[in-house]
């Protein structure tokens, strides 16, 4: 008998390889196992723009009413996809879209697996990602600036109207860019964080670049250290635990020197970047898991990275391809476990951790994709590079 779901997942499909490797999990390694319900949206980029990206916001709003959702990875169009999807409009990442309506924080974590070692060999410990999920330039509004044009920043209310030139287009044209936070999101990314820290017992690193951003980074430092003192200091310290503030560029050196071990709090486009150079430097962007945990306790499970264009384009050949799933698969674990925590179904957290361990355990087999077969190294072992179907198949033998 299959295990029985009480709740629907909210379930967002995607985009080019990925998303075929979405359909794959779910038939090989999900349905036979699971009476699998979602609520299914649709966030390809063709269903996109079809919808003016409505759809976006109403999957982003099913997640606050289910609670959980589970999400593909997606195009976020430039001007190259817009005359090849024929678009009506560059429409914005619906990560960013999510993300705005949800609020919250991502964390992102790299999935360790016996015989791949971090690029960087002092790394012997997970190193966890803590992005904002709010706002920046996921939210911006840009302009290009003709010659002779001028750009302000205008602040408008109760007490009448600032204007801060930005910049005086006199001898070239060029561009402007604005971008926003607010006091709330920050506070709300800033107890994430440390409630996040607690809960794992691991030190807290938190960075801007204050120096340069004296109003918009500062603030984010600033509310960080009052929450800090206020409310969580002597919590820390009687966890044995360390909270401290450094500039960005000063972060990224103690991480790459560090063993790692440590949450890493980043601002939303910082995140963003700093994920994909953990997820590399621990193996593949394929292998890394990817939460947003919004304030009033709702979870978005993704895959932290793109939707492998280069590998859909010879799919489309008929050709075999060996994109590595592991990180979309985690995506669907982690959403169908969380689920089974808020259901009190023990039996759907369980398969969750099953299909997880079938998933390292092909690997440590020596069956993966061949985007790991470099970097695999067991004694005993040989690795051997299989297409993502037989990869998926070879999970799917190991689960049953």
């Amino acid at each position: 008998m299959k295990i029985q779901m009480k709740t629907p997942l909210v379930e967002m499909d995607g985009d080019e390889m990925t998303r075929i490797l979405w359909s794959g999990i779910k038939e090989k390694l999900i349905k036979p196992f699971v009476d699998l319900k979602t609520e299914y949206y649709d966030l390809g980029l063709v269903e996109r723009d079809k919808t003016e990206d409505e759809v976006t916001v109403k999957s982003a709003e099913a997640i606050k009413k289910y609670g959980v959702g589970v999400k593909c990875a997606t195009i976020t169009p430039n001007a190259q996809r817009m005359t090849e999807y024929n678009l009506k409009k560059m429409w914005k990442s619906p990560n960013g879209t999510i993300r705005a309506i949800l609020d919250g924080t991502v964390f992102r974590a790299p999935v360790l697996v016996d015989g791949i070692s971090a690029l960087l060999p002092a790394w012997t410990k997970p190193i966890v990602i803590a992005r904002h999920a709010y706002g920046d330039i996921y939210k911006d509004v840009e302009a290009y600036c003709e010659q002779g044009e001028k750009a302000e920043l205008v602040v408008s209310g109760k007490n009448g109207e600032r204007r801060i030139t930005i910049f005086e287009y006199e001898k070239s044209g060029g561009v402007a860019l604005g971008m926003h936070n607010t006091d709330k999101s920050i506070s709300s990314f800033a107890r994430s964080c440390f409630n996040y820290a607690l809960a794992e017992k691991k030190d807290l690193w938190f960075s801007t670049k204050d120096t340069i951003s004296k109003t918009y980074d500062h603030r984010f430092k600033d509310i960080f250290a009052e929450i800090y003192e206020n409310e969580y200091k002597a919590q820390f310290e009687a966890a044995g635990i360390e909270y401290f503030y450094t500039l960005i560029d000063d972060a990224v050196a103690r991480v790459v020197r560090s063993s790692g071990g440590m949450i890493w709090a980043c601002k939303n486009y910082d995140g963003d970047v700093m994920s994909d150079m953990i997820a590399t430097a621990f193996g593949s962007l394929a292998m890394m898991t990817s939460v947003l945990v919004s304030p009033d306790g709702c979870y978005e499970y993704e895959a932290a990275h793109g939707t492998v264009t280069r590998h859909y384009y010879k799919y489309l050949k008929g050709e075999q391809t060996s994109t590595n799933p592991v990180a979309t698969i985690f995506a669907w674990t982690g959403a169908l476990a969380k689920r089974g925590e808020m259901d009190n179904t023990p039996e759907l957290v369980d398969f969750a951790k099953k299909l997880e361990r079938a998933t390292l355990d092909t690997i440590e087999s020596g069956t993966m994709t061949k985007d790991l077969v470099g970097l695999f190294k067991k004694e005993g072992v040989v690795a051997k590079g299989v297409t993502s179907e037989e990869f998926l198949d070879a999970i799917a033998s190991r689960l049953a």
